[in-house]
């Protein structure tokens, strides 16, 4: 008995309509039906880049992602970034490049590129079946049976594009990987990344909520530095956000995760070292013995910060409390005032302040899931996997997650793209 469809594609977010496309672009005759279990679709599109949509990078390469290097590159070759902007072209949405490196539509609206891969299946006749929850799957000699809510369906090849668990509002809570590991694949530990992080309550964060600045992170695991980075950091209500927090998360959350002794710590002089920051003070005394701690700091941070930081220093003891400036003790403080023990002590916080991450912000702020199928488990060349023939796997279901800037849509369109032309033209 043939099946009622040729390819069942589960899951209609950035890889799943991407695949969707590709697969109806390589045979136009075939007859391609998304599922997915929302009533609307594309809400992670909808809310990714601020509202804008970060679509891809100017630049990417495996040292971007988290997964074997050598399999990524593979992966990305196929369907590049330079490929992304030329396909985005043929549906109407221009993309501009930011000084990130960052590509977002002309229009900067992310319901632009959503509204364009709508479009798009429409033109190609993919049949897209909304509020369908997919409940199992079950291989038999010659087709897949699809239990769903609304009943059985049958199809020829299956390409799986649920997602990860971020975001789960959107419909991305995991479930496909119940139906991955019943059909026999293994799921990694999964964890949530690209996630701000919740700092203690009595730390002064709330003081500077709102602002922003560059500053160098570094997560060390059971005494071994495991990450450092650099970038925008932006303080909150809760705790930090801004990319360079979004990228350092994944390596907090998994040390976290595990038990380990893990901590971060972060730079307020990214681009120098201890010994360096050091010198700079001690020069800085020697030429002006009068200045003040806190207008030093304010020529080289937000004055909030530089404030912030002059009342921290104060209340942990660091620095010395004039009797007569109980009250604002930080603008108080010269250089001068500072013996060599009490500068080293400044230093060490200025360019190694321990942050007391508390836990990160949870699923439901992760823009990605760090883990899931991996990559060995999945033929690189179509995305089919090696366990089930006429199964396919595409986007944040793998086990592999890109930093923050539009990798992780590239790794969406990139693995669509192989796992539909790849089924298209194989039928």
């Amino acid at each position: 008995m043939p099946a009622d469809i040729q390819i069942a594609i589960v899951g209609a977010g950035a890889a799943g309509l991407a695949a969707a496309i590709f697969a109806s672009e390589a045979r136009p005759d075939l007859h391609v039906v998304l599922f997915d279990s929302a009533r609307s679709l594309g809400a992670k599109i909808l809310v990714s880049g601020g509202g804008r949509c970060n679509v891809t990078n100017v630049d990417v390469a495996s040292k971007d992602f988290h997964a074997p290097s050598r399999i990524v590159s593979r992966i990305l070759q196929r369907f590049t970034e330079r490929d992304t902007v030329q396909w985005f072209e043929s549906m109407g949405v221009s993309l501009k490049q930011e000084s990130t490196g960052k590509m977002f539509p002309v229009s900067n609206k992310a319901r632009t590129v959503l509204q364009a891969l709508l479009h798009r299946c429409e033109k190609l006749g993919v049949e897209i079946r909304t509020h369908h929850r997919i409940q199992g799957v079950r291989k038999t000699h010659n087709h897949f049976a699809l239990q769903t809510d609304k009943g059985i369906f049958t199809a020829q090849h299956i390409i799986m594009a649920t997602g990860g668990r971020s975001l789960p509002k959107s419909g991305s809570d995991g479930s496909g990987w119940n139906i991955m590991h019943h059909l026999g694949h293994t799921i990694t530990e999964c964890d949530p990344a690209l996630v701000p992080l919740v700092l203690s309550e009595g730390f002064f964060h709330q003081d500077l909520s709102g602002t922003s600045h560059e500053a160098t992170l570094t997560t060390t695991i059971d005494g071994k530095v495991t990450d450092r980075r650099t970038g925008s950091l932006l303080w909150t209500h809760f705790g930090i956000s801004g990319p360079v927090t979004m990228d350092a998360s994944r390596f907090w959350v998994k040390g976290h995760t595990q038990g380990a002794d893990t901590t971060l710590s972060m730079s307020f002089f990214p681009t120098q070292s201890f010994e360096e920051v050091d010198r700079w003070l001690v020069h800085e005394a020697a030429h002006d013995r009068q200045t003040s701690l806190m207008a030093l700091l304010s020529k080289h941070l937000p004055h909030r910060v530089a404030k912030t930081l002059c009342a921290y220093l104060t209340m942990n003891g660091t620095l010395p409390v004039p009797p007569h400036a109980a009250n604002n003790a930080c603008s108080a403080v010269s250089l001068r005032q500072l013996s060599r023990t009490t500068r080293r002590r400044v230093t060490h916080v200025l360019t190694g302040l321990c942050l007391p991450v508390e836990r990160a912000r949870g699923w439901n702020f992760a823009e990605v899931t760090a883990g899931g199928i991996p990559l060995h488990e999945v033929n690189v060349n179509s995305m089919e996997s090696r366990k089930v023939p006429g199964l396919y796997v595409v986007g944040e279901m793998l086990d592999c997650d890109g930093r923050i800037g539009g990798f992780n849509f590239q790794w969406a369109w990139a693995t669509g793209y192989i796992a539909g032309s790849k089924v298209g033209r194989g039928l």
